[in-house]
């Protein structure tokens, strides 16, 4: 039987493009998302790489991922891999961000997991098998400035999906968690930032990245169908990674000047 995937956030970037690797794969996928419009355009597109559904959910909504998990029981009779793909962004200073601004991230990018595991962790129990993969971000490993509230979520979600990883290989679920580096994505459609100019340069870095959403998608199936539970996309981010675990203080420094050249930057801006 082939793979049966849900996919939050599926619309549009990594989202999309893990659908479409999976639907190459042979898998039956399952998207979601909170626009209505671009997940059934999205739907429509994907029609021709095989069997594939839009759904509209919020993942911030108890009831939503009740019916996702109903839906995967009515139509597929269980869930083989979850992809809680779905996140927002926010940058800032700490004294700056407000926490409605924490509250909005918070709620997004670790509670919509957390409300998810709980609707579809028992479907993978009783079936005694099953995968997930949470995107995090390399900014949960590498903690740059003026990025409080982000850095604080996807390091929870690497917490979380460790914590994971030990209390479900028990009942035959893999966990595995993304931590991604700049790329060609619409992760600034969601930015929410009070420091002048910082949307731009977000712009900028993720329009500047070298691999491709569908680049990504491809390196996370495949380190995901070897069961890896780190995986790390981005040449940079495994040297990165590297280099904090085994030479912290070359970390520190470079940390600090980025610290520096921040306050400078965001200062002169107002």
């Amino acid at each position: 039987m082939s793979k049966r995937v849900l996919i939050t956030g599926g619309a549009s970037g990594l989202g999309k493009a893990m659908a479409e690797r999976y639907l190459d794969a042979g898998a039956r996928v399952l998207i979601t998302d909170v626009h209505q419009e671009r997940g059934e355009q999205t739907e429509f597109e994907l029609r021709a790489r095989g069997d594939v559904h839009f759904v509209k959910a919020n993942i911030c909504v108890d009831q939503d991922w009740d019916m996702l998990a109903n839906w995967c029981n009515e139509h597929w009779q269980g869930l083989d891999v979850l992809i809680n793909n779905a996140g927002v962004a926010s940058a800032g200073r700490v004294d700056k961000t407000s926490i409605e601004d924490w509250d909005w991230i918070i709620d997004i990018n670790l509670k919509g997991i957390v409300r998810g595991l709980r609707s579809l962790v028992p479907i993978m129990k009783r079936q005694g098998s099953g995968q997930i993969i949470n995107i995090a971000s390399l900014a949960a490993i590498a903690n740059a400035p003026a990025m409080g509230s982000y850095n604080v979520t996807k390091a929870s979600v690497v917490a979380l999906s460790e914590t994971m990883r030990h209390e479900l290989s028990a009942y035959g679920i893999h966990t595995a968690v993304v931590c991604p580096s700049f790329f060609q994505t619409n992760l600034a459609e969601s930015l929410r930032t009070p420091e002048p100019g910082m949307e731009q340069t977000v712009r900028k870095l993720l329009a500047g990245g070298k691999l491709t959403a569908e680049d990504v998608a491809d390196y996370i199936y495949r380190s995901a169908e070897k069961k890896q539970f780190l995986i790390l996309p981005h040449k940079e981010g495994r040297m990165l990674y590297r280099i904090k675990k085994f030479l912290p203080f070359l970390y520190n420094r470079e940390a600090g000047k980025a610290g520096r050249r921040m306050k400078e930057k965001l200062e002169k801006a107002g």
